[in-house]
């Protein structure tokens, strides 16, 4: 499910079964690196969306949580702690948050309960169509044990 109101329903209706909040984290920024920045930000959005198709009924895919190089890494810790507050009190009991940016695995520690799935970008404007579902669904092979491991620890 999406945060989209034609899921709305869907999710009222099977609400015990979705214990899963997927966060994917992106960078706005318009500095001299903005072809990368975007890069990473489609490459995360797109992989956001197939984990969703992927674990569909399980999880539900939120809009992104964007930050830029300005904000400090304990102002974004601020914000995500809202973020978990107000998922958990809504019943997500995983809260997985998807990146393609490095910076965040410096501070995976002090996410938790948080966890946090880095990937790193590949820039799939150089990829041909046809070969870019082969290229996310290898992704998804990496990233698979990491979220049902996650669902077989006790909560």
């Amino acid at each position: 499910m999406r945060f989209r109101t034609e899921d709305t329903d869907t999710y009222l209706q099977s609400r015990d079964y979705v214990d899963t909040a997927i966060v994917p984290l992106v960078k706005v920024s318009l500095t001299a690196d903005i072809k990368s920045t975007i890069q990473a930000t489609e490459f995360t959005t797109i992989l956001s969306e197939e984990m969703e198709r992927q674990f569909r009924g399980r999880v539900m895919l939120f809009p992104p949580f964007s930050y830029n190089d300005t904000e400090s890494a304990e102002a974004k810790r601020e914000r995500l702690q809202i973020w978990q507050t107000e998922l958990g009190d809504a019943g997500f009991h995983y809260i997985v948050l998807l990146t393609s940016d490095a910076n965040w695995k410096q501070d995976e520690q002090t996410l938790e309960p948080l966890q946090l799935v880095y990937v790193p970008s590949i820039a799939l404007e150089y990829i041909e169509q046809k070969n870019r579902k082969k290229v996310m669904d290898d992704q998804m092979q990496q990233i698979l044990p990491l979220i049902t491991g996650l669902w077989q620890k006790k909560r």
